[in-house]
Order: structure tokens, then sequence, then C-alpha cells
């Protein structure tokens, strides 16, 4: 199928996609088409250095990527408005109307967790192709990778207990939501309250009421009673309006008359005030009522830290809905991800410039475990290079050859499970939310000598 010039990304449809650029990136390969240059090159992307509330991170987005590098063309309508700027010859143009991503991507697969220049992934192909997709691959992995990470961590801090995602109306735009939606189900959310995003994974939505449906009713409990009758197998009580302490007595009595009717009141929500306090003293209302079944759900400007406090100090809370913080990763809205050159026709490259060097050549990552199977340590090598030992794990792999996709990509479920696994993974002084230890990250010796052998090369 010849590819629209419209990529999508669920159901999220960017038309005139090849326009997703900095004008440097055009710029830059008219520059090239004009010198004739179209060798090979490869480029990678990766974080030069994790946040300093990160010990880790998880790798999202190659999904998008190698669907953007799949679809991505320059229709009639682009060419002509990249005419109309007068900055373009016809030989150009005429060429850029033509062209499709023919090249190659080995990447870290999604759910995976990484670390400090250690390449996501690595594009391959002539010059100008792999050039011009920069600023959409960094779009399409930076964000995803930041919410998935941030999503990680509060999964964490719930120990075992349900974390929604909340975030869809604070969300960075309609698309942030949607991927910020994936990206903390990818990394253990359990599902979302955005109800497209539900839609679009195959999940069932979560959600309870708002305030202005309670004050909407004369009395609390008449909102109460009305919610049960429409939503008596999902009904979530939302009981801090007023006067939090009374409406968990109001809903106890509603719970008592959906139990005369066979039925059982799913739970309440907190979403303001002393929450340890008050959810202790809602747990005690409920218990004491022989309404041990009705869950305590928490909301309201949450993070993992908080999260993290809220079960240390001992509150009763059976799930946590995160918004804002979570879709905007507030502690960490942005990663130092980079799309930089390591090879150009078959020599590899660098840069030096102070403090944002970059290690030359096509590479592999190599994730190397303890006898009890936890992550020890991970070699940044060259993709030639022989494994550093027996059993060490290849972390980039082939996804993408010719310009297609070697295979369909994992399904969410598969994905998360993935992550699942990594997380465990991960020694318990790295996997700590506060004051968390860093990990091994070490270069090979060939790729060492390599950095020095290119940086000693007349530029």
């Amino acid at each position: 199928m010849k590819p629209s010039g419209t990529f999508r990304s669920g159901p999220v449809a960017l038309h005139e996609a090849a326009l997703l650029t900095d004008l440097y990136e055009l710029t830059m390969a008219a520059s090239y088409f004009s010198e004739r240059m179209d060798r090979r090159a490869t480029f990678s992307l990766f974080v030069r250095q994790l946040p300093p509330t990160r010990s880790f991170l998880v790798s999202a987005g190659l999904e998008d990527a190698l669907r953007f590098l799949t679809d991505v063309c320059f229709t009639s309508e682009a060419i002509t408005y990249l005419r109309e700027l007068e900055r373009f010859d016809s030989e150009f143009l005429d060429f850029l109307a033509t062209l499709r991503f023919t090249g190659d991507v080995r990447a870290i697969a999604e759910g995976t967790v990484v670390f400090g220049n250690e390449p996501l992934l690595e594009i391959s192909g002539p010059i100008i192709e792999a050039q011009l997709v920069e600023t959409a691959i960094l779009n399409l992995c930076h964000f995803q990778t930041v919410v998935a990470s941030k999503a990680a961590r509060t999964v964490i801090a719930a120990r075992g207990r349900d974390v929604v995602e909340f975030g869809l109306r604070r969300a960075p735009g309609l698309d942030g939501g949607m991927k910020a939606a994936r990206s903390s189900i990818l990394a253990g959310a359990r599902t979302t309250s955005n109800t497209l995003a539900a839609l679009t994974y195959g999940l069932p939505p979560s959600g309870t009421m708002a305030h202005s449906y309670v004050t909407t009713f004369p009395h609390e409990i008449d909102a109460f009673r009305a919610y049960v009758r429409a939503f008596p197998e999902t009904a979530i009580l939302l009981i801090d309006t007023y006067d939090t302490i009374a409406a968990a007595q109001k809903a106890v009595t509603v719970g008592k008359e959906m139990e005369a009717r066979g039925e059982r009141l799913v739970g309440v929500r907190l979403d303001s005030g002393d929450i340890v306090a008050l959810s202790k003293a809602v747990r005690a209302i409920f218990d004491a009522a022989g309404l041990s079944y009705v869950q305590i759900f928490v909301s309201g400007g949450l993070d993992e830290l908080q999260i993290e406090d809220f079960l240390a100090r001992g509150a009763p809370i059976n799930a946590f809905g995160v918004g804002t913080r979570l879709d905007v990763s507030a502690d960490a809205p942005y990663l130092d991800m980079a799309y930089k050159l390591v090879m150009y026709d078959g020599r590899p490259v660098l840069k030096t410039s102070e403090g944002k060097k970059t290690w030359p050549g096509e590479k592999q990552v190599w994730r190397v475990r303890n006898a009890d199977g936890r992550f020890d340590h991970d070699v940044i090598g060259l993709a030639a290079e022989p494994a550093p030992r027996q059993g060490a794990q290849p972390l980039l792999t082939p996804v993408m050859a010719r310009g297609r996709m070697l295979s369909q990509p994992p399904s969410l479920a598969a994905i998360r499970e993935r992550c699942a696994a990594q997380i465990a993974a991960l020694p318990d002084p790295v996997r700590r939310l506060r004051g968390a230890a860093p990990y091994a990250v070490r270069y090979s010796d060939r790729l060492i000598a390599l950095q020095r052998e290119t940086e000693a090369l007349p530029h």
C-alpha cells in the first residue's frame, strides 16, 4: 500500500506527517542532496543522563516510531508548501516527492528498563532518510518514555494496589493524553479514565463521579442513592464534597440499602484532606458497619512519593487514581534525549562538545544478571563485538529492514508483562524511590578504544 502522508497513532491521525520536522532537518537534507551525499548513516537515540530523581527509565514509543517510518512520505501538498518557501530547488523537491524510508532499525523492546547512554534504538539508512526523521522519532519516543518511567515508579509505590491513570484533562494535548494512558498502562497501571484510550487498548475504563454531581442534588445522600441506582455493580461514591466523615456514614446507609436489594457498594473515593487520617477513619466506619468489602479509592494530585508515604503510615487504601503529576511527569518532565550520528559511510563519528560528548559506532547493550536472576550491570559495546560474558543478553535487536517492520508489534499486554518482569529484576537499591543507588553501566574496551581513536583524528 502506498503511504498516504498521514501518520496514525491509535485513533489520532496526523496529516502531512513528513513536515513534522524542524526546518534545519530539511536544509541539511537539501545540502546533502546538492553535495550528492547519499551514503549509509547510523543515528543513535539515547538519554545522556538520567534526571536526578530517576534511577532507571522504561523504554516506550517504539511502535509509534516504526509506524511513522513505515508511513512517512511527502505529499503533493507538502511539496507545494515547501516550494512556496522559496528555499529549496526543484530538483531537491522532486527527490522528496518520491522519498520513502528504506533503512534498518535495531531497537530495545518497549517496556525494557534502560539507563544513561544506552541506545533505545539505532536507525541506519541513506543519510537524508535517517536525518529527516530525527525530530519525529525523538518526539514519539521521548514523551512516552518520560511517562512510562514515571508510571513505573508510581506502580512500585502502590505495592500491588491498583493504579488508574486519571490525567487526560491536564495532559499536554489530546495526543499527549492518549500516549500518557498507553505509557501508564504499559508500565503497570491497571487502566485509565480516558474512555477513548480504554477502547483503543482493549481495557474497561475506570471512573467514579465529580463533586459537581454531588452538588447538583439538594442532599448528598440523594446523589449517592441516585448514582447507585444507575450503577449498582460499579458505583464508587465521592465522599469529600462537604464533610467526609458524615458522608462516609451516609455511604454506609446507602450500602446497607444496597445489601437489602442483593447488591454491594464497590467503594468510596477520597480526593482531599488528610488522606491518611481520613482513610483510617472511613475504614473503621465501614468495618464497624459490617461493610468491610467496601474499598477506599484515593485521588487528588498524587504522585509516587505521596503514595509511598500514605502506605508507610498505614493508610488502608485499596487503589489510587493518579492524574496530572503522572501525565506531565511533574518532577522530571523531560529527558536529555538525543539522536546523534555515530557512523557515516563506514566511518565512525562522534561529537566532542563539552558535556555532550558522544560514543562512536553502531552499538549493542548487553545485560548481565546475577545468579538469582536480578540485573547486575550493563555493558555498552560495539554491535560487532561478542558478548562480554556467557549468558549476557543483547538488548538491541533488528525490528525493521529495508523500510519494513520485521514483525507486528507486540500487544500492550505483552509489553506490560515485560515491563513488570524488568522492574522485578532491578536490584532493590536501584528500585528505591528515594535515595536510589545508581545502576552499573560499563563500556567495553573496544568501544573506549574506538572513541579515543576517533577523537584523535583531525577534524
